[in-house]
């Protein structure tokens, strides 16, 4: 199986492009700094930087949505390739290839961050449902019924 789940932050805007031909598609490129869950004494970096691709509607919606410095979910699948450079040398690629993306933390959260170049940005994403104090969200009074489970 090849299932990979990451959250993390984007260093930059996502670079996309669109292919061509009558049936063009997008393709976004952005890189996820994704913290480590351990810190090792002599290793100064503390965040992997995870490069990432995602395809079709899901590249449009990075376009329109995703900036620098905001923080989201993906999963997706590891994909591996090579590629000979302009030297002749040969490349090999580690990429993600995005299946699903979504915001990980709440409008206020983002705007909260000192990070201008992307808390103005949020104002497209819904923001979460209102938590109660216990963190479990809210429900009105009359719905039981509507509920699916009880």
């Amino acid at each position: 199986m090849n299932k990979v789940i990451l959250m993390g932050r984007l260093t930059r805007d996502p670079d996309v492009r669109y292919s061509q031909g009558e049936n063009a598609s997008a393709v976004a490129r952005y890189t996820l700094a994704v913290d480590r869950r351990f810190r090792r004494d002599n290793d100064g970096q503390s965040a992997d930087f995870i490069p990432c691709v995602v395809f079709g509607r899901g590249a449009e919606f990075a376009e329109k949505y995703f900036h620098q410095g905001i923080k989201i979910a993906v999963t997706g699948r590891i994909q591996t390739g090579s590629y000979t450079n302009r030297d002749g040398q040969r490349v090999y690629t580690t990429d993600v290839i995005v299946e699903e993306q979504e915001f990980a933390e709440s409008k206020n959260a983002a705007s909260e961050r000192p990070a201008d170049s992307f808390a103005h940005q949020q104002e497209a994403a819904p923001a979460p449902a209102p938590a109660a104090g216990d963190g479990f969200m809210n429900i009105p009074d009359g719905i039981d019924e509507e509920l699916p489970f009880n």
